[in-house]
C-alpha cells in the first residue's frame, strides 16, 4: 500500500475539493466560519494500540494522550478549545475497569483544558483498541496559522525540546541501553504525557509572530518538510541548535546514533513554526513571558527539500524523516 500522503493525496483530497476551508487535506485541521470574527477549528486524531500507546500503559494515561494530541493540532492553528468527541472501539476482553481508567483521564484533562466531551460513539471490536477524538476549537478569523504561510528568508523556531518522546518509547520497549533510572522515567512521561502548546499557539497566532505552524507528530524532519511543500520552499535545520532535555542529552551522551532518533522519532507534539527575522526580539520576550523556551533552529529559502546540517555546516545523512504510516519498513516502527 502508499504511504499515508501518498493515500490523502490521491484518495481523499478530492473529496474536499470545493472546500476552502479543508486547506485540501494539507493541514492537520479545517476551519469553518464560526460566527463574530471567529472561525471554529475541527481535528481528528486516532490512537490504536501497538501503534501509538502500548497495552501496558496505564489507561487514565491514554486517555490524556488521546485528548492532549488533538489539542496539539489545535493548537497549531492558534485556536482556543472548547470541547470534543470521542469514539471508543474495544475488545471485549479489556474490561469496564479499563475503560474507567479511560474515562478518569479524560476528565481529569478535561478540567485542565476547559473543554467539555460533547458526544461519539463506543462499539466493540475483535481486534486491540481503536481511540479517536475530534476536538473543536476557536481562532480569529484573520488569524489562523496554516502550514503554506512561510517565505523566504523566515526563521524557523520550535517550542520546547525535541526528541524525548521517541527516546521514551525507546525506553519503555527496553530499547534503550545503559539509561539512568530517572532520565529514563523523564523520557517514559514524555512519550506517554505530551504537552499541547495552547497558550504558545494562541500567543503566535493573536499577536501575528508567526506565518505558519505545525504541531511535531511525524518527527522533526518530516513534519518540517511538510511546512516546506506547503510554501515551495527549501528548509535548513541546524541539527546542533535543536532543543533536547537534559534526560535526552544523558541519552545522546553514551547513544550518539540516537541523534537520528531525536530528529525523526516524532510524538514530541512542540511547536514548529516561521516568523520574519523582524520578530527575533519579540519572540524572546513572548518566550520569557510564558516561561517556555522557544528556540531557533533553521531558516526557509527559495527552492526545494530539506537540508539537515551539522555543527560544522555539513550534511547529515539520514535513513528517514520521519513516521509513515503504510510503509512496511522496521526502521519505521514506533
Amino acid at each position: 500500500m502508499a504511504a499515508e500522503f501518498d493515500l490523502i493525496e490521491t484518495y481523499l483530497a478530492p473529496l474536499a475539493a470545493g472546500h476552502s476551508g479543508a486547506f485540501g487535506l494539507k493541514n492537520d485541521a479545517a476551519i469553518f466560519p464560526g460566527g463574530r470574527d471567529k472561525s471554529v477549528v475541527v481535528t481528528t486524531d486516532t490512537l490504536v494500540q501497538g501503534v501509538h500507546f502500548l497495552p501496558e500503559d496505564p489507561p487514565d494515561l491514554v486517555g490524556r494522550k488521546l485528548l492532549r494530541v488533538s489539542l496539539s493540532d489545535i493548537a497549531a492553528m492558534g485556536g482556543k478549545p472548547f470541547g470534543y468527541l470521542l469514539s471508543v472501539a474495544l475488545p471485549p476482553e479489556q474490561g469496564e475497569t479499563w475503560f474507567a481508567g479511560l474515562a478518569r483521564g479524560l476528565a481529569e484533562d478535561q478540567s485542565t483544558f476547559h473543554v467539555g466531551l460533547l458526544g461519539g460513539d463506543t462499539v466493540s471490536t475483535s481486534g486491540p483498541p481503536v481511540l479517536s477524538v475530534t476536538a473543536f476549537g476557536r481562532v480569529p478569523e484573520d488569524r489562523v496559522l496554516r502550514r503554506n504561510g512561510a517565505r523566504a528568508g523566515d526563521d524557523l523556531y520550535v517550542s520546547g525540546s525535541i526528541g524525548d518522546g521517541a527516546l521514551g518509547l525507546l525506553v519503555l520497549q527496553d530499547r534503550l541501553a545503559e539509561v539512568p533510572e530517572a532520565a529514563g522515567r523523564d523520557l517514559a512521561e514524555r512519550y506517554r504525557l505530551p504537552q499541547p502548546r495552547l497558550e504558545l499557539g494562541q500567543a503566535l497566532a493573536e499577536g501575528g509572530f508567526a506565518r505558519t505552524a505545525i504541531d511535531v507528530s511525524d518527527g522533526l524532519v518530516a513534519d518540517l518538510g511538510h511546512l516546506a511543500r506547503g510554501a515551495g520552499l527549501a528548509a535548513e535545520l541546524w541539527a546542533a541548535e535543536v532543543p533536547v532535555s537534559p534526560a535526552a542529552l544523558e541519552v545522546l551522551a553514551k547513544a550518539p546514533e540516537h541523534l537520528e532518533t531525536v530528529l525523526t522519532g516524532g510524538d514530541d507534539y512542540e511547536l514548529l513554526f516561521s516568523a520574519r527575522e523582524s520578530q527575533r526580539e519579540s519572540l524572546v520576550e513572548l518566550a520569557q513571558q510564558l516561561d517556555m523556551p522557544i528556540s531557533r533552529i533553521g531558516r526557509f529559502s527559495k527552492g526545494e527539500g530539506v537540508s539537515v546540517l551539522s555543527h560544522d555546516g555539513a550534511p547529515l545523512q539520514l535513513s528517514r524523516s520521519g513516521w509513515v504510516h503504510f510503509q512496511n519498513d522496521p526502521k519505521n516502527s514506533k
